[in-house]
C-alpha cells in the first residue's frame, strides 16, 4: 500500500487512490493529505454546498469551494457553514 505523511495524521497514511483535484493545488494535496483527511474534507465540502446552495459548476460558487478547501486542508480551518448546527447539538 501507497502511504503519504499527512499534515493532520502524520507518516504512514493511505494516499488518495485517485487524483482529487485538478493542477498544482492537487498535486499538493496528493504530496500531503491522506485518504482519510480527504474524505473528511468530501464530508464538509457536501455541507458547504448544500447549506449555501453553491452549485459546483459555477465559477464564483467554485472559488469560494476551493478557498475554504484550502482553508480547511492545510490552515486547520474547521470551515462549517454559518448557522450550522450537527442534530445531535439541535
Amino acid at each position: 500500500m501507497k502511504t503519504v505523511n499527512c499534515i493532520k495524521y502524520g507518516p504512514d497514511q493511505e494516499v488518495i487512490p485517485y487524483t482529487p483535484y485538478s493542477g498544482e493545488l492537487g498535486e499538493r494535496i496528493l504530496k500531503n493529505i491522506s485518504f482519510k483527511f480527504w474524505q473528511e474534507w468530501m464530508r464538509v465540502q457536501t455541507m458547504i454546498i448544500n447549506e449555501n446552495h453553491f452549485s459546483p459548476i459555477d465559477p464564483e460558487h467554485r472559488a469560494i469551494i476551493e478557498k475554504k478547501m484550502v482553508e480547511f486542508l492545510f490552515e486547520g480551518l474547521e470551515n462549517k457553514p454559518e448557522g450550522y448546527t450537527p442534530e445531535n447539538e439541535a
